[in-house]
């Protein structure tokens, strides 16, 4: 019989927060335990939880790129074309709710969504159940970690334990903060600009975690392909708005947007300065910037004290 494998570190008692950041708060029936956190980690990198065990949740997170990915819309099982762009697990703990849309309230109905989207795992829960069940290592890490085999209710609170612990919390700009780091004199000048009110970045990527979770329409098109937070609530008003992601990590988590669409911060900011595209959603704090060659450079200078290469090197977190 297979026996279990110990990770090559101790696993942590209680997930380190940083002291600037909020405490985590669990769901009443999953709060964390290492056995809770190993047990997820082992399934967020198996390629069995997909219909044709092809793909896994770590092939759409990328450690490497910020828990996101490095392609527009990345495919699913049998190459079936993506329908948005992977957004990053950094700090998903914090989140309100989940997905662009934000029809989820909670990381444990989320992990549902990729298996049975039809472009992406293909699959079923209870099937997936099914394929495991004789793994006897799969159920003993189950009994130890829920007291009980492994099951849909396993399967994807274990999996909400190990993304949960997907904290970033330690980029220059919260050594920054912390008075522990000085900023070079063109950062200093893209965190001013992107304070101030002339770029008004903060209003929607603001707070600790560089975003309030506000539904937004950006300019991006004119006429957009995917509907946004109307597929969730069918209502007008809701067309062409999405979840306003973290700016954390932008620097690992190229492409952006969505759809993915823009490859570069430069780009990024270009599109911001120049206003964006005219659509009746689009968000009063987009429009012309004014801003000059010298002060953009300076914006993504500030953009990348954000990036934290702790979190794409933490072997804790690695498979």
């Amino acid at each position: 019989m297979d026996e279990i494998q110990e990770p090559p570190f101790k696993i942590l008692e209680q997930i380190a927060i940083p002291s600037h950041f909020p405490e985590i708060i669990y769901p009443d029936l999953n709060a964390y335990s290492p056995d809770r956190w190993f047990l997820g980690k082992k399934l967020f990198f198996d390629t069995r939880l997909s219909i044709d065990s092809t793909i896994s949740c770590a092939s759409c997170h990328k450690q490497s790129h910020g828990f996101a990915d490095d392609v527009s819309l990345t495919p699913g099982v049998f190459g079936r074309a993506g329908v948005t762009n992977a957004p990053s697990l950094a700090n998903v703990a914090y989140h309100p709710y989940y997905s662009r849309e934000g029809g989820l309230p909670t990381l444990e109905m989320q992990v549902l969504v990729p298996i049975a989207e039809h472009n992406e795992f293909g699959f079923n829960i209870v099937e997936i159940e099914q394929r495991l069940k004789a793994d006897t290592v799969y159920q003993e890490m189950a009994m130890k970690a829920y007291g009980r085999s492994l099951d849909p209710f396993v399967i994807t609170r274990s999996i909400s334990t190990y993304e949960r612990s997907i904290i970033s919390g330690n980029s220059k700009y919260d050594d920054y903060t912390l008075g522990k780091a000085i900023l070079s004199k063109e950062e200093m000048l893209g965190k001013e600009l992107f304070f101030s009110e002339k770029t008004n970045c903060s209003q929607c990527h603001g707070g600790f975690n560089f975003t309030n979770y506000e539904f937004k329409n950006n300019g991006l098109y004119e006429i957009y392909s995917h509907p946004g937070r109307f597929r969730l609530t069918q209502k007008e008003s809701d067309v062409a708005l999405f979840k306003t992601p973290s700016l954390r990590n932008v620097g690992f988590t190229s492409p952006y947007m969505h759809d993915g669409s823009i490859t570069t911060l430069e780009n990024v900011v270009d599109h911001y300065n120049n206003g964006g595209k005219t659509h009746r959603h689009k968000s009063e704090f987009i429009r012309p910037l004014g801003l000059t060659s010298i002060e953009k450079k300076a914006l993504v200078a500030f953009l990348h004290t954000l990036d934290d290469n702790e979190l794409i090197t933490n072997q804790f977190l690695s498979e």
